[in-house]
């Protein structure tokens, strides 16, 4: 199998430049030999996450991008604002390769015999710089995949499966016993229902309109609020007061939706006091912001929601070094026991390193639209 492993390959890399340009690449990158305990991944499929497209645009004003060629392989150039330069300022002439997590086929394993006992075998790999046709890397970082399975269903092993578990991990450690979570229709959310309704979680799921609402009720949600509707609110307090949720997570991040959700609960918490209190509920109120879809300020009104509550951010890695090696063991095991059913990703377009490089395309999955996901197949011909 060393035989079919070529000397280079191709990477996709992002550099902000020093001038305030955004360069995305692509370029041949040697394939270094693995070391003992390190495998050679051919990678056949690795999807657009959110976080990665903050790695791979940054602050850069994309709707100015332009498309040209470098060593015959193309570049995307796009302005960065003196802003985006100031909150990019520890990146500046670095080329990032980019990719958090993919699938693909081991095709050369170095002399151990846990890297000796991946070849040949098709793998989830978590260790970023994804978006490439090799990746080397040690076989901690690769989770083996029954026989089988295709590299796109296990391209989205770790990011989105692992964050969903989290939540419902958080929501017991922490003493909650319902859940909100926002956005709720994304591949994340819809992996999110299909946990709770297994493992009989309360969950409120709030989206941004009536198709996301029908799309998430067609797979089993019994919360849904649609934040494009005049009751909103009062929905939202309605089904607070009935699941009793006191925690939520906010993929949205900017704007009123996080102080909205915290006087919401409140509304819910105040209904069930029977004394008044002028600083509002005992109950303790938490909002986890996860994400940025909305990267305008975060804008609270402390005075509607008391002051027993806390608004914080979450990411998933500092979590699961602080849950421990047993216990994130656990629940990769579920993400591989359950891959095709409660954590099946759906892809609505599969692209080449190439086309990544569109300025059709970027415009495409740059939007972030619900529902539409992109998964690049490195190996892929144009």
């Amino acid at each position: 199998m060393t035989d079919h492993v070529p000397s280079t390959g191709l990477q996709l890399l992002s550099r902000i430049t020093k001038d305030a340009q955004l360069e995305v690449s692509l370029v041949d990158q040697p394939v270094a030999e693995p070391r003992d305990d390190q495998v050679v991944v051919k990678v056949l499929a690795t999807p657009i996450n959110p976080s990665d497209l903050a790695l791979l645009f940054g602050a850069a004003d994309m709707s100015s991008a332009a498309a040209t060629v470098r060593d015959g392989h193309p570049l995307v150039t796009a302005p960065v604002s003196p802003g985006g330069m100031r909150a990019m300022a520890t990146r500046l002439d670095e080329a990032m390769p980019v990719g958090t997590e993919g699938a693909g086929i081991v095709v050369k394993a170095g002399a151990s015999p846990a890297a000796q006992a991946l070849l040949g075998k098709t793998v989830a790999m978590l260790g970023g710089a994804m978006y490439a046709q090799y990746r080397v890397l040690r076989v901690a970082e690769c989770m083996l995949l029954p026989d089988g399975t295709a590299p796109a269903d296990g391209a989205s092993c770790f990011v989105n499966p692992l964050t969903s578990l989290a939540m419902t991990e958080v929501m017991r450690r922490e003493g909650h016993s319902a859940l909100i979570h926002t956005a709720a229709a994304s591949n994340l959310g819809q992996m999110l229902v299909k946990i709770c309704l297994k493992d009989g979680i309360p969950l409120i799921n709030v989206v941004r309109s009536p198709e996301q609402a029908e799309l998430l009720r067609g797979i089993g949600a019994q919360y849904v609020a649609d934040s494009s509707q005049p009751d909103f609110l009062d929905t939202l307090t309605a089904m607070i007061t009935e699941t009793g949720a006191t925690l939520a997570f906010d993929a949205i991040g900017g704007g009123k939706l996080a102080g909205q959700l915290l006087s919401c609960m409140e509304a819910a918490a105040v209904k069930r006091m029977t004394t008044y209190s002028r600083y509002g509920s005992d109950t303790f109120k938490q909002v986890y912001i996860y994400g940025g879809l909305d990267v305008g300020p975060t804008t609270l009104n402390r005075n509607s929601y008391g002051f027993s509550w806390s608004l914080g951010g979450f990411l998933l890695t500092p979590f699961l070094i602080k849950i421990g090696g047993e216990a994130v063991q656990a629940l990769k095991d579920r993400v591989v026991a359950e891959l095709t059913t409660t954590f099946a990703s759906h892809y609505t377009h599969e692209i080449s390193l190439i086309e990544a490089l569109q300025p059709d395309t970027i415009a495409a999955y740059n939007r972030r639209a619900t529902g539409t996901k992109f998964l690049i197949c490195p190996q892929k011909a144009d």
